[in-house]
């Protein structure tokens, strides 16, 4: 796995390092971000995609990206949509 560092949120302080990367072999985001919170978890398994079965599946997280990672991961989707060429 070859990951390419995209950007760190500019207001992380020292508590936090919510980091986008891609990986240049398949295309895909990898985020480090704030594990989500009990209450948006429950809000995100009673609010599922249509079709889905209700829950989390457990291989599956949700995550807290904040507001001041969205330019970075807009960047982290240029970088995947090359890595695809």
């Amino acid at each position: 796995m070859d990951l390419q560092f995209i950007g760190i949120d500019p207001d992380t302080g020292k508590n936090g390092s919510p980091t986008a990367w891609v990986d240049q072999a398949t295309a895909d985001i990898v985020i480090q971000s704030y594990t989500a919170d009990e209450e948006t978890r429950a809000m995100c398994a009673e609010r599922t995609a249509p079709g889905h079965a209700k829950g989390i599946p457990e291989h599956e997280t949700v995550i807290r990206i904040p507001a001041h990672l969205v330019p970075i991961l807009r960047e982290a989707c240029d970088a995947a949509e090359r890595a695809q060429l």
